[in-house]
Parts: C-alpha cells; sequence; structure tokens
C-alpha cells in the first residue's frame, strides 16, 4: 500500500471527524430546559465597529440551573449585548443590571421541546450526508486508482471495506449524540 492511500483515510477520518465537530457546536447552541454557557457562545454582538462573539466581551457563567448570567467587561457594550441575545432568536429575555446581564431560561412547552426535536433531528441528517459525502469521494478514489491500475481489485476491496467501517462508525457516533441531545431536550 502506497503512502498516498493511507494518506487518503487519514484524510476522509479528519473530514468524517469534522463533520461530527460541526453537529456537536449546533448540538450546543440548541436550548434545552438547563441553562448552559454554550447557549449563548455563538451569539456575535456588533461592538466596536464589527461582530464579536459574546464570549470576548464578558464572561458567561451559570449561576443556577436555569439562569444565565453575562459579566460585561466594558460597560459601553452592554446595550449591544443584551440586544445581540434578545434577537437571536433563542426565545430569552435578558435584564440587565448595571455590567451583569441576566438571563432566565424559561420552562420550555412541550411544543417547542418537540420543534426542538425536529431542529436536532435535521442537525444530524445534515452530518449524516457529509459523512456520506466524504465516503463517495473516497470510492471514487478508490475506483480511479483501480482504473488506473495503481491498486489491485483486491486492494480496492480492502480499502472500500475500510471507508465503509469508517462512515459506519461515524454515523453511529452522529446517532448516539442524536439520542443524547433529544433524551435531554425532552427531559422535563
Amino acid at each position: 500500500m502506497s503512502d498516498a492511500d493511507s494518506l487518503d483515510l487519514k484524510d476522509l477520518k479528519r473530514r468524517m471527524e469534522g463533520a461530527v465537530n460541526v453537529l456537536k457546536e449546533e448540538f450546543a447552541g440548541l436550548r434545552t430546559g438547563r441553562a448552559s454557557a454554550a447557549l449563548l457562545e455563538h451569539i456575535q454582538v456588533n461592538a466596536y465597529g464589527s461582530k464579536m462573539p459574546i464570549n470576548q466581551l464578558g464572561t458567561i457563567s451559570v449561576p443556577e440551573p436555569r439562569l444565565l448570567s453575562v459579566q460585561v467587561w466594558d460597560a459601553s457594550v452592554v446595550s449591544a449585548v443584551e440586544k445581540a441575545i434578545r434577537e437571536a432568536n433563542l426565545g430569552l429575555n435578558p435584564q440587565t443590571e448595571g455590567n451583569v446581564i441576566r438571563v432566565p431560561i424559561p420552562e420550555l412547552s412541550k411544543e417547542r421541546r418537540k420543534e426542538l426535536s425536529r431542529v436536532a433531528h435535521q442537525y444530524a441528517e445534515q452530518a449524516r450526508v457529509a459523512v456520506r459525502n466524504v465516503r463517495r469521494d473516497g470510492m471514487e478514489t478508490l475506483k480511479r486508482l483501480e482504473k488506473e491500475h495503481q491498486i489491485s481489485e483486491d486492494e480496492h476491496r480492502r480499502l472500500a471495506d475500510e471507508v465503509q467501517e469508517l462512515t459506519n462508525t461515524y454515523i453511529k457516533k452522529i446517532d448516539e449524540m442524536l439520542a443524547a441531545k433529544d433524551a435531554e431536550i425532552m427531559q422535563v
């Protein structure tokens, strides 16, 4: 087996891992009944003439299970941070006290839980599609290598099995992440 083939498998694995990491980030932004600092981390704030992540403007903490707190470092951007949280479509209503923004996390209604579950399923399906696209690229490369007589038919079969095994591993990981997120969303 040449170096290019083993490098190819590593690249496929890296790309599949990337799809799983994107899913992790998307799931972190999905609101559940509990407060989580990750809920606010992706929010971009218009501050200092550009868009900045909220965690570069203050400290996000979870003082209580149903409360987030943002300690804004610069008083001049407190209102911009509050506005960004309010407009992030998370159904949150921040309250400002000086440099501290308190964000109560309301109970989720049954409808909202189902809606969030549907969104989680969509995110997971996007990740599965991304993993399958990586598999397709790998299989096309193997076909091309066999056609160009760089690998034998047996080697093609063996490598195709490895690519499929890798795919199955990542699809399973995505399904497990979805099951865990679904349970978290549905937990009252």
